[in-house]
């Protein structure tokens, strides 16, 4: 696949990416139920590593999608294949992941910091491509 540049980031993936909203499964939001629902981790691992085997290399996913779930997911099925692979995340809402519950915003800079440390704690990994965020910046 020709690569292409992912907006004015600069970083060159394939053209077919992979969203990972679906793998994050059940959350509530505004009280009500939200997400892909009911989910198999172990079906969502096979579908990530067939999708690298294939030449996917763009993953997006979020810390709001199954309030963490996803980035967990993908963090398993890309342990020692993080360098083959961009990854991209977003933040910005807050949740309770015990309740797996949208609790509201949060944009602060603390909370910046915080949300970007625990998606990498979640995807296993140190570094999120999309922003080429560094903590110490913030």
């Amino acid at each position: 696949m020709q690569k292409r540049k992912l907006g004015k980031s600069g970083i060159e993936v394939n053209p077919l990416g992979m969203g990972c909203w679906a793998i994050g499964g059940y959350f509530i939001l505004d009280g009500m139920p939200d997400g892909y629902g009911k989910v198999n981790d172990e079906e969502s691992i096979k579908a990530i590593t067939m999708a690298v085997d294939m030449g996917i290399d763009f993953f997006d996913t979020s810390d709001v999608y199954g309030t963490g779930h996803s980035e967990e997911i993908l963090g398993k099925a890309l342990e020692g294949k993080r360098n083959e692979v961009v990854i991209a995340t977003k933040f910005g809402f807050t949740y309770d992941s015990t309740k797996r519950e949208i609790t509201g915003t949060d944009f602060s800079k603390d909370y910046v910091k915080w949300a970007c440390e625990q998606s990498m704690k979640r995807l296993k990994t140190n570094y999120i491509d999309l922003y080429q965020l560094h903590l110490s910046e913030i």
